[in-house]
């Protein structure tokens, strides 16, 4: 009996060091499910073109999902900006795992929700490639010395998870409205399409909130915060964050006040420790 209707996942980074597949492993077992949504960023190729890291685990991530497939699960593979060369292969199967540009998910309940990466509104991405792509070689950089810094915070006894990366990504987007800009974009196409929602990835900083009517939902990712959407039974959406093989209490749907045209909603009461994993 699957415990939830549907999980929502993006930003896997499968081939990096940063790639946090164990954890991600831990989730998977706990979430048996009708459907898999794997929202793009899953194998990271512009990585794995300077090097690649692939670890048991994640070797192991992968036939998690062709498992799922071939027992029943629908899963379904929409890539993003990491691993746009999938997006040649659209409208078909690899062993059970469909592909797909974006896709329109029916909750139980009877809403709607646009389901894409969401590189498409990320005008560095769109139209600054070597921008993008020089900063996704600061990052790995960045994950590198954060081993380091990892290995020093617990020799001085230092306990929980900080990101050295998220939090240089945190300074930068902030300084620049970079997330207060993808959402409104997004939300905006959304309302165009006469959809109740979006679900999607691509920043790295798991959201789930009513803005002006729509609900934005961000999967986060599996790399810093290690989150996921989830779809429970009866349509009810939820953020999850998953650390050392327990979840976190997160952002559950809630509706809030509208706010004028632009303006962001406030976030729902997420645990602090994911708020300060949040990153893109």
């Amino acid at each position: 009996m699957p415990q939830v209707r549907s999980l929502f996942l993006s930003d896997i980074h499968l081939g990096t060091r940063a790639c946090q597949a164990e954890r991600l492993l831990e989730f998977l077992r706990e979430h048996p499910a009708e459907n898999v949504f794997l929202i793009g960023d899953i194998v990271d190729f512009w990585a794995m073109n300077r090097s690649i890291h692939w670890t048991p685990a994640q070797n192991t991530v992968v036939q998690k999902f062709l498992r799922r497939a071939r027992h029943g699960e629908r899963v379904m593979l929409i890539p993003g900006n990491h691993d746009e060369a999938l997006r040649e292969y659209l409208d078909a199967a690899f062993g059970d795992i469909e592909l797909a540009g974006e896709h329109v998910h029916v909750t139980a309940d009877g809403r709607r929700f646009l389901l894409i990466h969401g590189d498409e509104f990320d005008q560095v991405t769109r139209h600054h490639r070597w921008v993008a792509l020089l900063g996704d070689v600061a990052y790995e950089w960045l994950v590198r010395c954060n081993t380091v810094l990892s290995w020093v915070r617990r020799k001085l006894g230092i306990s929980g998870y900080w990101s050295l990366a998220g939090y240089a990504k945190r300074k930068v987007k902030k300084a620049l409205q970079f997330v207060l800009d993808f959402e409104e974009s997004v939300i905006h196409s959304v309302h165009q399409r006469g959809l109740d929602g979006v679900i999607c990835g691509h920043i790295h900083c798991a959201a789930l909130r009513e803005v002006n009517g729509l609900i934005y939902g961000n999967c986060g990712d599996w790399v810093d915060s290690c989150t996921a959407i989830v779809e429970h039974l009866d349509g009810r959406l939820e953020v999850v964050y998953w650390t050392q093989g327990m979840p976190v209490p997160a952002a559950v749907e809630q509706p809030v006040e509208e706010l004028p045209q632009g303006m962001p909603a406030p976030a729902l009461s997420f645990a602090t420790e994911k708020e300060e994993s949040c990153a893109s």
